[in-house]
C-alpha cells in the first residue's frame, strides 16, 4: 500500500493516547452483542506485546486476543474497531523497524481467516504461515479469502 510507506507506525505504536482505559457502554444492543457494558480501549503497544509472545507454529485469532486483553484489564470486552486498527499498526511497525520483530502473520481474523490489511496482504501472510508449516486454503472465486486449515489445533493461549 503506497500510503503506508509515508507513515511512522512505530510512533503510532508508542502513542498510548491515554489508554488503557475502560469506557462504559450505554447502548443496550452493543452491550448485548459484546456481553457487557465495560469496554476496554487498549493501546497499540498492548496488542504488540501479546503478539510478540506467539511462538512459531502457534496462532492467535483477533477475537481471542481481544478477549485476553479485556480479561487482563477487568473489562467485559475490547473495542473491536480500535483492536483491528492497532493490530495492523503493530504489524506495519514491525516491518518498519530493525530487530525486535512482531510475528504479526500468526494473528488471524475470526474463523482462521488471513488479514488482507497486513503488510503485503493476505499473500504475504500466507507465505509466512506456510513457511512455518501451516496449510492455507483459498475460498471464493472472485473475492478470494484465505484460511488456515485446522487453525484451532494450533491456537496459542496467552497467560498473564
Amino acid at each position: 500500500m503506497p500510503s503506508e510507506a509515508k507513515k511512522d507506525f512505530n510512533a503510532m505504536l508508542a502513542d498510548s493516547r491515554g489508554m488503557p482505559r475502560i469506557q462504559a457502554v450505554t447502548d443496550p444492543k452493543t452491550a448485548a452483542r459484546y456481553g457487557g457494558t465495560q469496554m476496554l480501549l487498549a493501546p497499540p503497544r498492548a496488542y504488540d506485546e501479546v503478539m510478540k509472545r506467539i511462538p512459531e507454529g502457534k496462532l492467535l485469532t483477533l477475537p481471542e486476543l481481544r478477549e485476553y486483553l479485556a480479561r487482563v484489564h477487568g473489562a467485559d470486552f475490547t473495542d473491536p474497531m480500535t483492536a483491528g486498527i492497532f493490530v495492523q499498526i503493530a504489524a506495519w511497525a514491525s516491518e518498519q523497524r530493525e530487530g525486535s520483530p512482531t510475528p504479526w502473520w500468526r494473528v488471524l481474523k475470526a474463523g482462521g481467516e488471513l488479514n488482507p490489511k497486513f503488510p503485503g496482504g493476505a499473500e504475504a501472510q500466507k507465505a509466512k504461515l506456510e513457511a512455518e508449516g501451516h496449510t492455507v486454503l483459498q475460498k471464493g472465486r472472485t473475492a478470494l479469502k484465505y484460511y488456515v486449515k485446522d487453525y484451532e489445533s494450533c491456537l496459542f493461549t496467552p497467560t498473564v
